[in-house]
């Protein structure tokens, strides 16, 4: 093959690059800003809804405010934070969400570890179980949880929630972390524990580093699912113990007419998911990029 030949056949383009190439013209840039913008438009609504009065998202619609922006006001968000039931729904919120989000990120990445570097009778087997609990669905476990939950004393408690959650979530971070735990470099491992590393130390400072990025996109899925569920609050939880969906669905049913106690309390519950998932997207990310190279 002579010189030419080889240029000619590096000069050609694979369909991956071809694809890639279409995709970062300024064409396909500028109608993926405008799915955004659409995507965008019902949140902006929410939140520019959320501070009008009730009288001004009765007389007119909420694009209207471009032109009278003297219509805006944080009052609907100051009666909404002066009302316990909506801040201690919020607290509730937070102390379910949390504890629910790190015990299944600590608990799954270790079992997963353990799934994919040590050695275990019947491991394959309960690799097996776990996969097949991630069909089970949610509803079938409502009254079993809620029987025993009442036999043990904790049902209508923050706690039978977050324990609900942790273990729904489980099989889920089993086995996300276990299929990327899987890609670390054995070598790597073993010159750890020829070096007299422990597994401890070993799954603290070598495999929780390079599993960064699964474990973030684990922490936004879970913290996500936790934080906008209703049907496992709304039977789990009492007036006492209920998160902000839960108690925006009850102030629906008693200010269903009430746009603005609504709209600021929807934008509320809403605003710190977006703050999690922004502040863990470069480690998504990385975790989609990865998935993508191997």
């Amino acid at each position: 093959m002579t010189v030419s030949d080889l240029q000619i056949v590096r000069g050609k383009k694979t369909v991956g690059q071809r694809i890639v190439g279409v995709l970062s013209s300024s064409v396909v840039n500028v109608v993926l800003i405008v799915v955004a913008i659409f995507w965008l438009v019902p949140s902006v609504g929410l939140f520019i809804t959320s501070l009008r009065t009730a009288g001004d998202n009765a007389a007119s619609g909420w694009w209207t405010v471009f032109t009278a922006p003297a219509e805006l006001t944080i009052q609907n968000y100051a009666n909404l934070l002066s009302n316990p039931t909506i801040t201690g729904s919020f607290w509730n919120t937070i102390v379910i969400a949390v504890p629910a989000t790190v015990l299944v990120v600590l608990i799954g990445s270790l079992a997963a570890y353990a799934f994919a570097w040590t050695e275990f009778w019947g491991r394959d087997w309960l690799l097996i179980v776990v996969i097949i609990l991630l069909a089970v669905p949610v509803q079938v476990a409502l009254i079993p949880l809620a029987r025993l939950f009442g036999a043990i004393g904790i049902f209508g408690t923050v706690l039978g929630v977050i324990l609900f959650h942790v273990a729904f979530g489980l099989p889920f971070a089993i086995f996300l972390l276990r299929n990327f735990f899987t890609q670390v470099p054995g070598e790597l491992l073993e010159a750890a524990r020829i070096d007299g590393a422990s597994e401890w130390r070993i799954f603290f400072t070598i495999m929780l580093p390079l599993g960064l990025p699964a474990i973030a996109s684990l922490a936004i899925f879970q913290f996500l699912w936790t934080w906008n569920d209703m049907l496992v609050a709304l039977i789990f939880t009492n007036s006492e113990s209920q998160p902000i969906t839960v108690a925006i669905q009850s102030q629906l049913r008693q200010f269903g007419a009430n746009i603005d106690v609504l709209s600021s309390g929807a934008f509320l519950s809403m605003i710190i998911p977006l703050i999690v998932f922004f502040a863990f997207q470069r480690y998504f990310v990385q975790a989609l990029l990865a998935g993508s190279q191997k």
